[in-house]
């Protein structure tokens, strides 16, 4: 072969070669740059903190009980007295647990002008259901049901004593029977729901065959 005729063999190679290469350059593809975001429409928004969980109260949570006895409207205990006799407003008061005898006296407006009350004792605490009467003269317990006079001069009762409803004070009047002992009786009534019989007495603590006997036909249920 002639060298003009390889030489404008090669020429077309080049020209082939050159035109093949930039049709390579021309179909690859090229990689686009996503514009960056500004402002605040582009902002991620941050989680959300957790809300704290709620915590236990401290303070102690109120008890419930059995309603065996009286109570005021917020559950608090309380007792129930009946307080007559010269007071300015006589009648049935309820008081907190462990009131004393002078806070029924001051529930009932105080004791009367120019009334004695020497054999009264105003430290005492009360009992549910107790009858007080103040400056009057001892009342036999079977026509008053169990009251008791506090007023001066108060002695035994003329009937039999009802070991359900008597008070400290009215049980120690019996013979052999002093406040401790009155106590332990009217703790047993408490305890037990009250006496069902007189033999019932024999169990509480303090009382022996022989007071008993001295006892038996001066109570009653």
């Amino acid at each position: 072969m002639e060298p003009r005729t390889l030489g404008a063999l090669a020429a077309v190679l080049v020209v082939s070669a050159g035109f093949a290469f930039h049709h390579f350059l021309s179909g690859r593809p090229e990689a686009v740059r996503i514009p960056e975001k500004t402002g605040t429409a582009g902002a991620v928004a941050a989680p959300r903190p957790a809300a704290p969980l709620p915590q236990s109260s401290s303070g102690p949570v109120p008890a419930s009980g059995p309603g065996q006895v009286p109570s005021a409207p917020g559950g608090a205990v309380v007792v129930v007295v009946d307080v007559s006799g010269k007071v300015r407003r006589p009648g049935v008061h309820r008081l907190p647990a462990g009131s004393r005898v002078t806070d029924a006296l001051e529930a009932a407006g105080g004791v009367k002008a120019g009334t004695s009350t020497e054999g009264l004792n105003r430290a005492r605490v009360l009992t549910d259901g107790e009858h007080v009467v103040v400056g009057g003269p001892p009342q036999p317990a079977l026509a008053t049901g169990g009251g008791v006079g506090v007023g001066p001069g108060a002695g035994p009762p003329a009937g039999p004593v009802s070991l359900n409803t008597a008070t400290v004070e009215q049980l120690d009047t019996l013979p052999g029977v002093g406040p401790v002992l009155a106590r332990h009786i009217v703790d047993y009534r408490t305890q037990h729901g009250g006496f069902r019989s007189v033999e019932e007495l024999r169990e509480v603590n303090g009382i022996g065959a022989r007071r008993f006997s001295d006892l038996q036909k001066l109570v009653r249920p």
